[in-house]
């Protein structure tokens, strides 16, 4: 049988999201085999049934993103059991795993990037691996195993205006939605300070209006917002919000003490960390 590094072996069974991570944790003896042996060399070659451990990873999801998702589902009371889920923008997988462990009956992990899901969500015959997928131009046939009940979605360098209205036609009618809204890829790029970072929280504000009068106005509507109880890579505060799909003409409404409330909340609580 062919043996295969330890660092390989820690991100393909989903510990690591990267060599260079599991690298610094073998290097650091936090990462143990066969037996609770500790293995201390990244490219020692084993055996690649044997299970990997990482003492004292508290990660419970093959990444970080993945307390945002598992926020959004208790906070908004989400019941995800049984159900077909779409993760647009899954990346490494992180609101895909929570969605498993959620109970979820199967996962569409779609991205338009290529070999970043985990290794452990790419071999579970719950994932629907969807690689090179540009998403703003998924049609309904191209979910070979049934339109999704629910979607889930945190992407990078696109607003979600590009990503809702072709959602309303793979969506299942009544179906839910969790979105991460990024206000550092939907304000303008002079609201957006150095390093990539928004640092006005009326421009928060100003976005998230912004987003959920255009949910509602697409044929979503607004059931719930929260802040994410983690800032982004770069350190941005972003944002949670909890949609179902209701294609008949909504009243819009206004959301200005709603939002005001939450972004203050999210400062107060990141802010202070």
């Amino acid at each position: 049988m062919k043996k295969e590094r330890v660092d390989i072996l820690l991100v393909q069974q989903g510990l690591f999201t990267s060599r260079e991570q599991a690298k610094r944790a073998v290097m650091a003896g936090q990462v143990v085999g066969k037996n609770e042996e500790r293995l201390d060399k990244p490219g020692e070659k084993i055996d690649p049934e044997i299970r990997l451990r990482v003492k004292g990873q508290v990660n419970p999801y093959v990444s970080r993103g993945g307390f945002k998702l598992a926020k959004a589902l208790d906070v908004f009371k989400i019941n995800l059991k049984d159900l077909l889920v779409l993760d647009i923008g899954a990346s490494t997988g992180g609101f895909t795993d929570v969605s498993l462990q959620h109970g979820a009956r199967m996962v569409y992990a779609l991205d338009v990037g290529y070999n970043q899901l985990a290794w452990k969500l790419r071999e579970d015959d719950r994932v629907k691996v969807m690689e090179r997928v540009n998403f703003r131009y998924s049609q309904p046939q191209d979910f070979d195993e049934g339109l999704p009940d629910f979607a889930v979605t945190d992407v990078s360098f696109i607003s979600l205006k590009l990503i809702l209205p072709p959602l309303t036609k793979v969506l299942k009618p009544d179906g839910g939605l969790v979105a991460l809204i990024k206000p550092q890829f939907e304000a303008g790029r002079e609201a957006v300070g150095k390093h990539g970072i928004v640092r006005d929280r009326r421009v928060h504000e100003s976005v998230l209006n912004e987003i959920l009068t255009f949910a509602e106005t697409t044929g979503f509507k607004v059931c719930g917002l929260d802040f994410s109880p983690i800032t982004g890579g770069s350190g941005n505060i972003e944002f949670l919000a909890y949609f179902k799909l209701e294609p008949q003409a909504i009243v819009q409404r206004s959301f200005d003490a709603e939002i005001k409330q939450v972004v203050d909340e999210a400062w107060q609580v990141l802010l202070a960390k």
